[in-house]
């Protein structure tokens, strides 16, 4: 064993809270420009005759009147197309500007702006990674769109497994403790991985040691890559996490749109210091080339140069969103039928810190479901949280923003107080709990082989012993439980039956809601 986990877990949390720091070295005056938003809108005050894409041409004439009544003529003239001198053409463009900035703001050395989410930045990470080679490492729990990559590269996994909560359903992430055996295991196994990649934060705000873990997998000699799609805001104020770059990640994936104010698809992928960057530089730009559009949003380019700033030199108003959350927090706290999940997740040694800006609340003291709460204050107070499950809502305040959270405890009170929440409450009294989760089947063959290869559509009995050709993932926890390639198993089969049974419950992937059929390979004479 390469790394030993320290006896003390405070030894962890004491280092993430010092890490914390770093967020107060950025220089805000650096980061008050905007280039590439201040060149669109130069470009648009000129006031251009575009005899070019898009077919729109910056103006609502014509058949264009109902778009810039719908958005605006504003945005009509700011959605330019690539390619254009003093936007993102010559040497130090504006974009160029916006990159660098966005790095050095993040904890960097290189960063990519992406508009197609943190799901091309997934993509473009499994294609690079192919070219250090075949086997990765991935936590069982990875973003549906690194499956993909996996698939698209040609990659054979192996896999790390998270924690799980299993009163709540909720997966979290993964110890160096852990992440050291699984790749000592699969150096036995004479299937080193090439490359590690681990999900920090987690949906419902843990953190994981990821200064440790890229410290195991750099002793291994491979690269880490964190999924860091629920934390484009870390590293932005004393209160909250680090950015993973600058704890010692080689790659990171930055969901900008979801908590930092960028708008919705835009994302970062975020190239970090360390001994693998020189390695990794030229395999990211090959494989962002394969990812990215031809056809780039400028609007969406912008808005990540305008969040990076707004991050940047907006440590106060984040500091409101903390004190926001934190209050809401106090309120849940106030009454029993309530309780913060993140409370108790001392109970996990893979969660050394919490992001303040995601409030998991456990409502299974209200005797109802997290899933009927949802919908109900939907349909009566147009409330919406951003997540469920059977027994908890997730709230997430984005980063610089401070909604009511006393006029939301009120409601969420109104509701479990409601005449309709009776029945519920007897729904919930007579609902089954789902069996355990199962162990994955072996690797039958690869993912990608498993994914194209032919295919048929059999019953869930004759699927027991087949290799799948799909993706089934039972919610919750969402951790697959059968992977492209992987033997299907009987403990598998009645888990996810179980789960596709259960009002709270449901199965990603699957052909039908009951999970009554399944895809496979006609042919499974090979192996990985």
């Amino acid at each position: 064993m390469l790394y030993a986990l320290p006896a003390d877990t405070d030894v962890d949390r004491t280092r993430t809270e010092a890490t914390r720091t770093e967020a107060t070295r950025l220089d805000p005056a650096r980061h008050a420009a905007t280039p590439y938003a201040d060149a669109l809108e130069r470009f648009v005050a000129r006031e251009p005759v575009q005899l070019m894409v898009p077919g729109h041409g910056g103006t609502d004439h014509g058949v264009s009147g109902r778009l810039a009544e719908f958005l605006g003529e504003r945005t009509l003239r700011l959605d330019v197309p690539m390619l254009i001198e003093g936007i993102d053409l010559g040497e130090d463009s504006p974009l160029d500007q916006a990159l660098a900035l966005a790095a050095d703001a993040w904890g960097a050395r290189r960063t990519w702006f992406l508009t197609n989410g943190a799901s091309q930045a997934n993509r473009t990470a499994a294609l690079a990674v192919r070219g250090l080679g075949e086997h990765i490492l991935s936590q069982r729990s990875a973003h549906s769109s690194f499956s993909d990559g996996v698939l698209l590269a040609g990659l054979t996994p192996s896999f790390v497994f998270p924690s799980v909560d299993a009163a709540h359903g909720m997966a979290h992430g993964v110890s160096p403790e852990a992440l050291d055996a699984a790749l000592t295991a699969a150096e036995r196994e004479q299937r080193a991985a090439a490359a590690v990649y681990i999900v920090s934060p987690s949906y419902f705000g843990s953190v994981s040691d990821v200064r440790g873990l890229s410290e195991v997998a750099h002793a291994h000699g491979v690269p880490l890559i964190v999924d860091g799609a629920w934390g484009p805001h870390f590293g932005f104020h004393p209160a909250l996490p680090e950015s993973p770059a600058r704890l010692g990640a080689d790659l990171v994936v930055s969901s900008t749109h979801k908590l930092a104010g960028s708008l919705t698809q835009s994302a970062m992928l975020h190239l970090g210091d360390g001994p693998f960057a020189d390695q990794l530089e030229p395999l990211i730009e090959r494989a962002f080339a394969m990812t990215a559009s031809t056809s780039t949003s400028a609007i969406l380019r912008a808005s990540l140069d305008i969040a990076r700033h707004a991050l940047a030199t907006g440590e106060t108003a984040i500091g409101r969103s903390v004190e926001t959350a934190q209050r809401f927090r106090e309120l849940l706290r106030t009454d029993a039928r309530f309780a913060v999940v993140s409370d108790t997740f001392e109970r996990f040694n893979d969660i050394v810190d919490t992001d303040l800006l995601r409030v998991p609340i456990d409502v299974s003291g209200a005797g109802v479901s997290g899933h009927w709460l949802r919908q109900r204050l939907i349909e009566t107070d147009d409330l919406y949280f951003e997540m469920s499950t059977a027994t908890s809502l997730v709230a997430v305040i984005g980063a610089g923003k401070a909604p009511d959270v006393d006029a939301v405890f009120r409601a969420l009170v109104a509701a479990v107080e409601s005449p309709e929440a009776g029945a519920e409450r007897v729904a919930v009294a007579n609902a089954a709990e789902f069996p355990a989760l199962p162990d994955p089947g072996a690797l039958r063959v690869t993912p990608r082989d498993g994914f194209f290869g032919a295919t048929e559509v059999v019953t869930a009995a004759e699927a027991v012993g087949r290799v799948s050709a799909d993706t089934l993932a039972a919610y919750p926890p969402g951790i697959p439980n059968v992977m492209p390639g992987e033997e299907i198993t009987p403990q598998t089969v009645e888990f996810l039956h179980a789960v596709a049974a259960s009002p709270t419950g449901y199965v990603r992937g699957a052909i039908d809601s009951g999970v009554t059929r399944f895809r496979v390979l006609r042919s499974t004479n090979t192996r990985p």
